[in-house]
């Protein structure tokens, strides 16, 4: 049965719920506060983590004991796969984007040093090659299990439901209003959790997510695969909510330089982060997400006198492959 409770664990929760103080001072009538997902624990940290709590404990359930998955080279969500495989004593293939370089780092040595089997794709990043794979590991007597691209689907949802649940205990200890929570979305997993997460647990918050993919989704656009994979996590958990695609909000006016391309935005908002409050984002994600929230703040576009989160979902081991485009 799936539940909430049912989880193999991974992290370490709850993550902090932080202010920014230094930040919340540029920014006249808001207060700016910060979810510390970059420290979940679990190979640097990162919100792959609480999806991959389900993923796991769905895997050893089933009876298997080899995880299949991809994701790009710098990809957060193959690093932390790859432990949490370690971690639970399963073999971990990756199908990786690209060809293979003369030298691993960033997330890509972070794989390799927690044992997994790197498959190398070139264009196909997002799992083409699974299906060949599986039927050969199949053939030499291993029962694999697939986890897809980012994690995303409505097992994996379920690691942002609960972590609503975790905001909402949070802010009620701390009498604490949230207004707005920005977040940057890709694969859309982490908020089609969230929006179910939201409603099941009276979260008053609208949820913004900055869009980092120009991709689709499975053929479909990311707001529709958003809204169907929070109604796909609502069945499996036996709830009622039913969402529509206007009921998310995302925006895609930060994705045009297309994924994983380094501009002056992410540069900014890695060095005002930095700078000000000592936190590091990554440049492919959070950066992109985190310029997102202050081109809101600086443009007048949220409500006066509101209490904005940011919500850090990791990736700072990327920092490291992207240092000459950071500082270049």
């Amino acid at each position: 049965m799936y539940d909430l409770d049912n989880y193999y664990p991974l992290g370490y929760f709850p993550t902090p719920l932080e202010k920014l103080e230094r930040v919340s001072k540029l920014f006249d009538g808001h207060e700016i506060f910060i979810k510390r997902d970059d420290n979940t624990g679990l190979a640097t940290g990162g919100n792959k983590t609480r999806k991959l709590e389900y993923l796991i404990w769905d895997a050893l359930q089933k009876g298997c004991d080899t995880i299949i998955s991809a994701g790009a080279q710098q990809s957060n969500h193959a690093r932390q796969t790859a432990a949490a495989a370690a971690k639970a004593g399963m073999q971990c293939h990756l199908m990786i984007g690209g060809e293979e370089p003369e030298v691993y780092n960033g997330n890509l040595l972070l794989d390799r040093m927690f044992g997994a089997n790197i498959h190398f794709t070139g264009e196909r990043r997002k799992g083409e090659d699974i299906p060949e794979l599986t039927e050969t590991l199949k053939s030499q007597g291993k029962k694999p299990y697939i986890i897809p691209y980012g994690g995303s689907n409505r097992i994996g949802a379920m690691g942002y439901t609960r972590a609503m649940r975790e905001l909402k205990e949070q802010i009620d200890e701390m009498n604490l209003q949230i207004d707005y929570i920005f977040v940057s979305s890709s694969s859309g997993c982490t908020q089609a959790g969230m929006l179910l997460g939201r409603e099941l647990f009276n979260v008053a918050s609208e949820v913004i997510g900055i869009s980092v993919d120009k991709d689709e989704i499975h053929g479909r656009s990311l707001e529709i695969y958003i809204a169907e994979l929070a109604n796909d996590t609502a069945d499996l958990l036996g709830k009622a909510n039913e969402f529509v695609v206007t009921e998310v909000t995302l925006d895609r006016e930060y994705d045009r330089p297309g994924y994983a391309v380094i501009t002056e935005n992410e540069r900014h908002a890695l060095k005002l982060l930095g700078e000000n409050e000592g936190i590091l984002l990554d440049p492919v994600y959070t950066a992109r997400a985190f310029y997102g929230m202050l081109d809101y703040l600086r443009d007048g576009r949220l409500r006066n006198n509101t209490n904005v989160l940011f919500w850090h979902t990791g990736g700072t081991a990327a920092n490291y492959f992207f240092a000459d485009k950071i500082f270049g």
